[in-house]
């Protein structure tokens, strides 16, 4: 089983909890839209972002001084978004974590596919932006399949992610490739509509349980219960799980 997940706007640098283990995977294309964004003038960078003055001005100067060699912190702990919160990766056990160094990825605009503690600098790049990298019109087109390469044939792929971000490796599927999405929703006039919040939680919460438990099939994540969620075997098929809020 691979679980994917979208990262985080929010990110922070943490030293004091735990210490990177690996290097990212693709760190030499990262290289590449690296220098594509320190190319870009203080207008481009404010157009590729949709950032106030304020929030331009900082992230900006980041970028100017911006050492893709540290200071490092996991990708686990470096974002901090209510999913991630959620997650609670500070409190999982010894066993927990080493569960979900194995089973989860994190899908980045600028890293790729991220194990939990690969190492990473805070950063502000969603997948969806219209940045020319290396001949490539956008970060879609200059990922390619690489972060569907990097979860295949380890099981079923959990989806977990936001569709910004799954729609990098949906569309390079095999027919043997098992693929479920995970929905949590809300019926509401006899459709199913997400909130938005209550479903970051949500998914935090489930990759909690998943290795919590150490699960390993599809069937395992029906037992998933929060506060908010509840499974619906009449909503859930082959290729989805549906949870519906109360």
């Amino acid at each position: 089983m691979q679980i994917i997940i979208a990262p985080a706007k929010k990110m922070i640098t943490d030293d004091a909890n735990f210490l990177p283990l690996h290097t990212p995977l693709y760190l030499n294309y990262t290289e590449q839209i690296f220098q594509a964004l320190q190319n870009l003038t203080y207008d481009e960078a404010q157009k590729l972002w949709h950032t106030s003055d304020k929030l331009t001005q900082e992230n900006y100067q980041n970028l100017q001084n911006m050492d893709l060699q540290q200071p490092l912190t996991p990708a686990i702990l470096s974002y901090s978004g209510i999913q991630y919160q959620y997650m609670a990766p500070n409190v999982l056990s010894e066993a927990a974590l080493n569960y979900l160094q194995k089973t989860l990825w994190i899908l980045s605009g600028f890293y790729g596919a991220l194990r939990p503690f690969d190492g990473i600098v805070p950063y502000r790049l969603e997948m969806g932006s219209h940045l020319p990298v290396a001949g490539a019109k956008n970060l879609y087109k200059f990922w390619g399949d690489r972060l569907y390469q990097a979860v295949r044939n380890q099981g079923p792929i959990i989806n977990l992610a936001s569709k910004e971000y799954a729609k990098t490796i949906t569309p390079y599927l095999q027919d043997d490739d098992q693929f479920i999405d995970i929905i949590f929703a809300h019926l509401i006039n006899g459709q199913l509509k997400t909130k938005a919040t209550l479903a970051k939680i949500a998914r935090g919460e489930m990759v909690r349980f998943i290795v919590e438990n150490s699960l390993t099939t599809v069937a395992q994540l029906k037992q998933f219960q929060s506060e908010t969620y509840t499974f619906d075997a009449d909503r859930s098929d082959s290729q989805r799980l549906v949870f519906i809020g109360k």
